[in-house]
């Protein structure tokens, strides 16, 4: 017999049924569209993030939270202190799952050695019609400070344009203001 915990009890109580029957999300792209597993950029590589990378992640946004806080996420949530490493590991198996069904699309920026995570990029379905995708960008505080993020943020415009098969991309925070993006999901 299966046993069920507390706290699943709770949401599943919590949860209105119609949520919970309703299919899961589509694929972001196409079956036939070849996902890219790699790239590489002036002084940078991507790789998909997973548990292999848990370490440097969790490095890299736990030496920014108050900068990543207040130019990626907005919010105290994530990064925060007390994060545990059950915590980034589930993190870093989500992402992988995601990429792996095809639904989102998230990469480590490394350094040319992989040794170290100079930030993030990741490819998402859009909650605001009219797009097809929505790309987020976060670099360390020390990335940003030395100009790293406007120059990702330039080549990973272009790699989008050139590999990806969107036709619409939104760019929160960039291109789109916070503001008005976060208005936009509340309507869309």
């Amino acid at each position: 017999m299966q046993r069920i915990t507390l706290a699943a009890a709770l949401f599943l109580a919590a949860v209105p049924n119609a949520v919970l029957a309703q299919p899961p999300a589509p694929a972001l792209v196409a079956p036939g569209f070849e996902v890219p597993t790699s790239a590489e950029g002036p002084g940078f590589r991507l790789k998909p993030l997973g548990p292999d990378l848990v370490k440097i992640d969790f490095d890299a946004y736990m030496s920014s939270v108050e900068h990543l806080q207040q130019t990626f996420t907005r919010s105290p949530d994530w990064p925060r202190a007390g994060i545990t490493d059950a915590d980034a590991m589930l993190d870093m198996q989500t992402e992988a799952a995601r990429f792996a069904a095809r639904k989102s699309f998230a990469y480590s920026v490394l350094t040319p050695d992989g040794l170290r995570e100079r930030g993030c990029l990741y490819v998402s379905p859009s909650p605001v019609p009219g797009y097809d995708a929505v790309v987020r960008i976060w670099v360390t505080k020390a990335e940003y400070d030395a100009g790293f993020d406007a120059a990702l943020e330039i080549w990973a415009r272009q790699w989008i344009a050139a590999k990806w098969p969107f036709r619409k991309v939104a760019w929160p925070g960039r291109s789109i203001d916070w503001a008005t993006w976060d208005a936009l999901t509340k309507t869309g």
